[in-house]
């Protein structure tokens, strides 16, 4: 209940960017809690902690939210409305990975190993498939990553028409994801320097990291956005079913802003593909 309340989504319109440092309170917090009581099992209890705690926040603002699509009629206007949720939900997501990543890289290796053993799995998973299937034509790359998003899309949009602020699990559990790719990608640089210390390591760990935030961000970014702007369309119908007749006009109005909303997540999704196959590598090699 403490941490519900440090934030709520009207102060959280006024001052998004606290939603970085809120993000990083959750994450910590479920971080210890997790591994002290549920040891054996503390990657996927971690992020059902973190889901836990922004429940409140989350479930807030969709009801807010699925109001505004009944007052509001100019569509750019109900869209830019609609963004200063989704502007403080990334501010969220972006404290869930720099505390992941940054616990991960401070802890001793043995003990991130055990705390992030589920992501070191899935990550290796992920890799070993771009392997096998040997994608080496852009294209193929292309198609791939993208059906492969749009399913985690697809999820995502399930979890939060059915539990509402539930499928902020899927979007945090994505977040120990990316937080534990940057964590091995800053490791691995930062390994011919393990053993020497003084300002240039410490110069050589901040480089590193600001690199692997930006490797992955940048494609991820729109990723997640687009995650978060179908959560939110999914949000608003599930609060609009349990509030309104299928058959009225308030209904109608809101499942029509939905579309829109799924519509524009495909979009952002497309483009954050296309700059991971084509603009990524070309950048970080």
């Amino acid at each position: 209940m403490v941490l519900e309340l440090l934030m709520n989504p009207k102060k959280a319109e006024r001052e998004p960017w606290e939603l970085f440092f809120i993000g990083i309170v959750y994450s910590s917090v479920a971080i210890f809690l997790s591994l002290y009581i549920f040891k054996q099992y503390v990657g996927i209890v971690m992020v059902f902690l973190t889901t836990l705690a922004c429940t409140y926040l989350i479930q807030g603002t969709l009801n807010r939210e699925e109001k505004k699509d009944l007052f509001i009629n100019h569509e750019l206007a109900l869209l830019k409305e609609h963004g200063k949720a989704l502007s403080y939900f990334m501010f969220l997501f972006l404290g869930f990975v720099v505390s992941f990543s940054l616990w991960y890289i401070i802890m001793p290796q043995s003990f991130s190993s055990q705390v992030f053993a589920i992501q070191e799995e899935t990550i290796r998973c992920i890799n070993s498939v771009g392997v096998e299937g040997c994608l080496s034509a852009p294209t193929e790359s292309f198609v791939k990553i993208f059906l492969n998003n749009a399913k985690v899309l697809f999820f995502v949009l399930v979890f939060a028409f059915f539990y509402g602020a539930g499928s902020v699990f899927i979007l945090a559990w994505n977040a120990t994801v990316v937080a534990t790719a940057i964590g091995l990608f800053v490791r691995n640089s930062l390994s011919s320097a393990a053993a020497s210390f003084g300002w240039s390591s410490l110069s050589n760990y901040f480089s590193s990291y600001s690199l692997g935030l930006l490797r992955y961000l940048t494609h991820g970014g729109l990723e997640i956005l687009a995650y978060f702007i179908v959560a939110l369309a999914g949000g608003i119908i599930s609060v609009a079913v349990a509030r309104h007749s299928f058959n009225s006009q308030s209904f109608r109005k809101v499942l029509w802003d939905s579309v829109d909303l799924i519509a524009l997540s495909f979009g952002a999704l497309f483009l954050a593909a296309i700059i991971e196959v084509f603009i990524t590598p070309v950048l970080f090699g």
